[in-house]
């Protein structure tokens, strides 16, 4: 782990309490974005963990688009989006995933991934693991390795990396709060 990166960060991601609702302790990564350097540390800590490892990066909405994107092209792979329901023309896959509070569905145009690729899923946090494991399902539905996962940050008191242990692949946190 890069401690200097790790530091960074953490004196640059702002703890937001009580948002978006009381006890929720929100973890800001916008700071980053002001700071060019530090977003391309960000992104080579990233890209470094899946060189050579994969063959495209699947980013999870919205989130996922900011690091994921830039991943991908500092990898010189594709990028394919993971899109919250009803947002994408037809072809597509979808997989429906239960929510604390309810369900959601979120969807992956077919044709996009081909069948035994390595997929690299990335978002910006890992919480309680449920948006990240219906991605993975899509990939799978596809043919795909889900060979890879990475996060910004990752909540360990909500145990999501545990719920992606089942796709025997390697996850990536830089931080872990």
């Amino acid at each position: 782990m890069n401690q200097q990166l790790i530091q960074d960060l953490e004196n640059t991601i702002q703890n937001i309490p009580d948002f978006p609702k009381p006890g929720i302790q929100f973890k800001d990564i916008t700071p980053i974005f002001l700071n060019p350097k530090l977003y391309e540390q960000v992104i080579a800590d990233l890209a470094n963990f899946s060189r050579g490892k994969i063959d495209a990066v699947c980013g999870i909405e919205s989130r996922g688009y900011l690091f994921g994107i830039a991943i991908a092209v500092a990898l010189d792979v594709p990028f394919i989006l993971i899109r919250k329901k009803g947002k994408l023309p037809p072809p597509f896959v979808a997989q429906k995933y239960d929510l604390e509070y309810g369900s959601a569905e979120i969807e992956m145009r077919t044709g996009q991934i081909q069948a035994g690729q390595r997929i690299l899923i990335h978002d910006d946090l890992l919480a309680t693991g449920g948006t990240t494991e219906a991605a993975a399902h899509l990939v799978q539905k596809q043919g795909a390795i889900v060979s890879q996962f990475s996060f910004l940050i990752g909540l360990k008191d909500l145990q999501g990396e545990d719920r992606l242990k089942k796709f025997n692949a390697e996850v990536h946190q830089i931080l872990q709060y």
